[in-house]
């Protein structure tokens, strides 16, 4: 979620649910015409610049989009895969998809500071641009405002494609006390064990925002550690991704 001012406005949306409506539409499902999500004649603004958002860009022109931006928190991403960026990391380049190809406006290094409205209803973006300075106590590149850099974009529909951050800490999670990484996430052993006996986590629940396969990897190592906390012993083997 985008937890900032204005976030409730009619008009803010998770991405998913704008394309899982559009691909009921597309199977001949009826909507509520009070509850369609449609980028129409509107003004759109997607939050994210990965695939989802990509998707979100694409079904929006589709749908007849007045003009679409998509802003990205992160830099434009080099056209060339660096020397220190290898195989088998995921390579941090600039994709352009067959829907960017359709049109619509990117930027970059972007921070959504608020949205605003009249009568409920959203109208404006407030961002701001960002310069990134050295990593901070977690590793990562610090978040640095630029001073007089602040903007505002008339729009009638956002669209939420950020990605997943870390697993949501309220609820079970800080019932059970569990302890946390540097970013956020479920912090576990070998076994993937958190430090609460008896209580295993794996995929994106302890890894972050992944791929299905480590997710699934994960899932097997998670099943090891409990065969083995529960037994004393077990015949179960290692996942390959963690050789």
């Amino acid at each position: 979620n985008l937890e900032v001012e204005g976030r409730d406005l009619e008009g803010v949306y998770y991405a998913m649910e704008y394309l899982t409506q559009q691909n009921r539409v597309n199977s001949g499902h009826k909507v509520n015409p009070s509850e369609r999500i449609t980028a129409q004649g509107k003004r759109v603004i997607i939050l994210g610049g990965g695939d989802t958002g990509s998707d979100c860009l694409g079904t929006a022109h589709r749908q007849g989009a007045e003009i679409v931006h998509q802003l990205e928190l992160l830099p434009e991403p080099p056209n060339e895969r660096s020397d220190g960026d290898m195989w088998p990391n995921w390579p941090m380049t600039l994709r352009t998809s067959s829907s960017h190809e359709e049109g619509g406006v990117r930027d970059y290094n972007i921070l959504t500071k608020k949205f605003s409205g009249e009568e409920g209803k959203l109208g404006k973006l407030h961002g701001v641009r960002l310069e990134w300075g050295p990593p901070d106590n977690t590793g990562r590149p610090s978040m640095v405002e630029v001073k007089g850099s602040e903007f505002e974009i008339d729009v009638d529909l956002v669209l939420l494609a950020m990605g997943f951050l870390h697993p949501e800490q309220t609820g079970m999670i800080a019932d059970l006390k569990v302890d946390l990484d540097g970013r956020g996430n479920v912090k576990t052993d070998d076994n993937k064990m958190t430090n609460i006996p008896g209580v295993f986590a794996a995929g994106d629940m302890s890894r972050g925002q992944s791929l299905v396969v480590w997710a699934i990897a994960e899932g097997r190592e998670a099943a090891r550690g409990v065969d083995e906390f529960l037994m004393g012993v077990t015949s179960l083997p290692r996942s390959a991704s963690t050789y």
